[in-house]
């Protein structure tokens, strides 16, 4: 079986369609599954409409998603999870192609991005810096990620000590086990952060990871970009 694991803070907006094309996605595949969602200490209809999505909803109180999608793994009831962000949707052939690489032997494994909705050229052109050079590299994104429930466990799951980028160290973890395959076709995700806060201020905040390095991993602090709580309306 599948599990779907989806961290979620206050996603009312995103959460709907997110949900609807992981649903979709989940149909199509034909196998069985399960949709978690992690409710990390919502204050809106995020479990709520959850449920109404058939999802079995986890409440924590953590505000940081490498706890909250640990919260989900240990829920899970999957021989292979798959962390979808609450902003991001996929279709029926991420699922199959990363099935597909975890049968060829990979340990997990992820997808490049693409960004919803309007976004400025500078954005389009640091996204594809960025993805030159990470996925080159065979890193997973947190928005898309997959492994087997024997590989999750056996790494100890995502690091709590670091509040943005548990992925990356994720993935570093998966590559002892066996090669990280990282799909071709790419998920959507939302755009949102270029649009609320700057094309500028998303580049410095990345920037700003870069130079202070794991210290900067360790709390919240110069963290907003993730973790201010900021919500773009969307229709449902």
């Amino acid at each position: 079986m599948i599990s779907f694991i989806v961290p979620a803070h206050n996603e009312e907006n995103e959460l709907p369609p997110s949900l609807r094309a992981l649903r979709a996605a989940a149909d199509e595949t034909g196998e069985p599954y399960e949709l978690i969602v992690v409710d990390d200490a919502s204050t809106d209809r995020t479990a709520e409409i959850a449920r109404e999505f058939g999802a079995q909803v986890i409440s924590v109180e953590a505000r940081q998603i490498a706890a909250a999608r640990n919260a989900g793994a240990r829920a899970a009831r999957g021989d292979v999870f798959f962390f979808v962000d609450a902003d991001t949707r996929i279709a029926a052939r991420h699922v199959r192609s990363g099935l597909a690489a975890l049968t060829r032997g990979c340990s997990g494994g992820s997808a490049r991005l693409t960004m919803d909705g309007e976004t400025t050229l500078g954005a389009q052109v640091f996204l594809i810096l960025f993805s030159a050079v990470y996925f080159t590299m065979k890193l997973g994104a947190g928005a898309f990620l997959f492994t087997t429930r024997q590989n999750f466990f056996a790494v100890g799951g995502f690091d709590e000590q670091y509040f943005a980028a548990e992925e990356t160290y994720l993935s570093m973890a998966l590559k002892k086990i066996g090669p990280f395959c990282v799909l071709r076709d790419p998920v959507e995700t939302s755009g949102r952060k270029v649009r609320m806060h700057g094309t500028r201020h998303v580049v410095l905040q990345f920037l700003g990871i870069m130079a202070r390095g794991r210290r900067g991993l360790l709390s919240r602090k110069r963290l907003a970009l993730w973790y201010d709580g900021k919500r773009e309306e969307r229709p449902a």
